[in-house]
Formats: structure tokens, sequence, C-alpha cells
């Protein structure tokens, strides 16, 4: 599998920032790491945000006092609210938020401090949970979204470009449960689960272009998107549902 490599531009945006913060508070920090889109080939220089976890040895609200007034001043560079952890608090989450923490995983470089990430075991019957509920949740999402839409083809296209970065993550994580080891490019992992699971990913592949070309879509083909992304996710609940812990 191919590692994920920084985006030398998102290292770049956030080197102020850490450098910041390490010159205040380099005693509280156990490790700095970035994760996300910042990773992939998806990542845009003038677009997307760069986001990042603060590992910190003990909890510290004075911690978060001083860090948030940053929040103004990087916000506007497109440095979001990094996560604030600890190592106990990773170790004791990681049953509760294992698809977030498969990505994490999968997903990133640590440039200050310890690599916690690496490393981490995610069980499969935590996941498998996770991802039966966040299909399910999903489905809700889409008919309400449809139905709130009320035929506007701007703010469906928003129903499925705004959230499709939603879905890779949740794709990722039902790969692995089905026992495979997840692709960090989005379209690999996009052919990968069609491979395993059968059912057609066009629609995503699609999206995510979509997202990056910004042509106008009609109702018409608004409305067969909508159709095969819920069969879609559907289909992959039933699947995700059915497998055996």
């Amino acid at each position: 599998m191919t590692e994920p490599t920084l985006h030398h531009a998102a290292a770049e945006r956030f080197k102020p920032f850490q450098d910041e913060v390490l010159k205040h508070h380099k005693d509280q920090i156990h490790s700095i790491t970035i994760t996300g889109s910042a990773l992939t080939d998806d990542f845009d220089p003038v677009k997307s945000d760069v986001n990042s976890v603060f590992v910190l040895h003990a909890m510290d609200l004075k911690f978060l006092e001083l860090l948030a007034p940053l929040g103004k001043t990087y916000g506007k560079k497109r440095i979001a609210s990094p996560l604030i952890m600890t190592p106990e608090y990773i170790l004791n989450s990681l049953d509760v938020f294992p698809m977030e923490f498969l990505n994490i995983r999968l997903l990133h470089e640590t440039i200050f401090g310890e690599d916690l990430f690496q490393n981490l075991v995610i069980d499969r019957s935590d996941l498998r949970l996770q991802c039966e509920r966040e299909l399910k949740a999903r489905l809700i999402g889409l008919r309400q979204g449809y139905l709130s839409s009320s035929g506007d083809a701007k703010i469906l296209t928003d129903l499925f470009v705004n959230t499709i970065a939603g879905y890779i993550p949740l794709f990722r994580g039902i790969i692995l449960i089905l026992g495979k080891e997840p692709p960090i490019k989005n379209d690999d992992a996009l052919t990968v689960l069609e491979e395993i699971t059968g059912i057609n990913t066009s629609v995503f592949k699609t999206v995510l272009m979509q997202k990056k070309q910004k042509t106008k879509l009609m109702i018409k083909q608004l409305n067969a998107i909508f159709k095969d992304y819920y069969v879609a996710i559907e289909k992959l609940g039933d699947i995700t549902d059915g497998i055996k812990d």
C-alpha cells in the first residue's frame, strides 16, 4: 500500500501555527499530528483546511483557553481547530470511535513528538457496529435532505457534494471489516469497495468529480444520483448488518 504523503503546501501553511504553539506550550504537548485531506491528492492548497490532532500529556483546560484566541488568526488561513486528546483518551476511545481512529491511522503524519496512531489496533466488531449505525443514519439524512431540497437543483447538488468526503472514511471502515486493507486514495477505495461488495460505486465517483469540476447539474441528473446513492447505501447497510462478528 502506498504511504500517504503530507502535501507541501499544507505543511508550510501549518508551520507558523505549530511554531507558535510549541514556543509557548511545548512542555504540555506529547505530539502534533496532521491528518485527513492534507495527505491525499484531493488537497486543494487554496480551499482545503488543514486538520490536526494535538495530544497533550494530560488534559489541561488552561491550554484550551490559551489556544482559543489563535483560532481567529489561523482560521482565516484555513487551519482547522485541532482535535485535542491525551494518550489515555485515545486508548479508551478506540471502541467508541473506531472509524475515526482507523482513518487517522491511515492518513496522518506526526510532525512533533511520538506517533501514537501508526500502530492502533481497530476491533472489527466495534467498527462494524459503528459502520452499521452510520449507514442507517445517512439513509435518514438522504431522505430528509432530498425532501428539504424541494426540487431545488443547487440545494440537491450541495447535499451530495458537501457530504461525499464523509462517506469515504465509512467506506474504508467497511473494506476493513470485510477483510481487506483500505486504500488511501478515494478512487482506489471506491474500486476496492465495489470489488468486494459487488455494489456499483460509480455514483460516488461521479459526485467526487462534480466536487472538483463544479459543473451545473440538471434536476433529472440529480434525481438519478439520489436514487443510485440511496440504493448503494441501503445495500451496503444490508451487507454490513449481515457480517458476523
